[in-house]
């Protein structure tokens, strides 16, 4: 019986090349997507009854196709989030799922503080006006003696504060519902209640997942909570944020300026109400997409599918 694995990274082959050898090496096939977005359920479906193992992005994956895809065992998650699958329906169908969890957290925190610091100097509108022939010079605020805000406080958000420690902010403050005390003592951070960190930052950055307590938790109430100085970055999940309420707080000004990996819909629709603003900083859920985070991610996948089809629990294994 063939062993075929799905692959629904665009560019899988060319991003995942160890990835790819090492399935390969275990005697898989690979179907691979060739769009570069993500996969429909119509064409997830149209090879499911093929498959043992698939290594997916953002393509959603409920019990409709679980039910088409009768000989799926595993299950590797391109990254960490996992809302767009049905963990339950997954279980039931007996398909383990793992996450890859720490591997690309180097990756996402560069990107952070990148947004964070584009943010505070105005860089999108520097880079803009200077090509347009305008000699505008505008005036940006420094990393440096700012309360730094972090929502969650998980394997991403500490290598954040590690990263902003280097900048000498006036303190770093986190919320997480499980707090690790021992960490925050090592990286100099305060835990905190939600509220103050929302009250008390310039800066905050989010990286809790998309859970049902998390939906939604910015919303117009937190803006308007928040400094009207302050700078809010989303690298999290796109529904942890209400994004009319976010519009509303950029447009009428309760907070300062925004920057986004995520969005409440993906990819977002061509007519969102954000792209109208000026004090926004948007990308295409691409803070994690690095050369090197794709390798190390795909590598781990791969594995997983290996481990469960050869009899092993796989690591990071999350609907046991």
């Amino acid at each position: 019986m063939k062993k075929i694995v799905l692959s629904t990274i665009p560019l899988y082959a060319q991003r995942c090349k160890r990835s790819k050898a090492l399935l390969e090496k275990e005697g898989f096939e690979i179907i691979e997507y060739q769009g570069d977005l993500v996969m429909t359920a119509e064409e997830i479906k149209a090879v499911g009854k093929d498959i043992c193992g698939a290594i997916i992005g953002c393509d959603e994956w409920n019990e409709e196709i679980f039910q088409a895809c009768p000989n799926l065992k595993a299950i590797g998650r391109f990254g960490v989030g996992y809302n767009n699958i049905d963990l339950e329906a997954a279980k039931r169908h007996g398909v383990k799922v793992s996450i890859a969890t720490g591997i690309n957290c180097d990756s996402v925190a560069e990107a952070t503080i990148m947004l964070v610091l584009s943010s505070l100097r105005n860089l999108i509108n520097l880079d803009q006006t200077t090509r347009d022939g305008q000699w505008m010079r505008f005036t940006g605020n420094t990393l440096h003696n700012k309360v730094y805000g972090l929502i969650g406080f998980g394997a991403i958000a500490r290598y954040v504060a590690k990263l902003v420690n280097a900048f000498g902010p006036a303190k770093i403050i986190a919320y997480d519902k499980y707090p690790n005390y021992e960490e925050a003592k090592k990286l100099g951070v305060e835990i905190v209640d939600f509220d103050t960190v929302v009250k008390e930052s310039d800066v905050i950055s989010l990286h809790v997942p998309a859970t049902p307590e998390t939906i939604k938790m910015f919303g117009e109430k937190e803006f308007k909570a928040m400094k009207d100085t302050a700078v809010f970055v989303n690298v999290a999940r796109g529904p942890v944020v209400d994004e009319a309420a976010l519009y509303k707080a950029l447009k009428e000004k309760w907070i300062a300026r925004a920057a986004i990996d995520v969005f409440e819909e993906e990819p977002t629709p061509a007519d969102n109400p954000l792209f109208q603003l000026d004090n926004i900083i948007m990308m295409p859920h691409q803070c994690g997409d690095t050369w090197e985070t794709f390798d190390a991610v795909g590598l781990f996948d791969a594995q997983v599918i290996v481990d469960v089809m050869n009899g092993k629990d796989p690591q990071n294994w999350i609907n046991k």
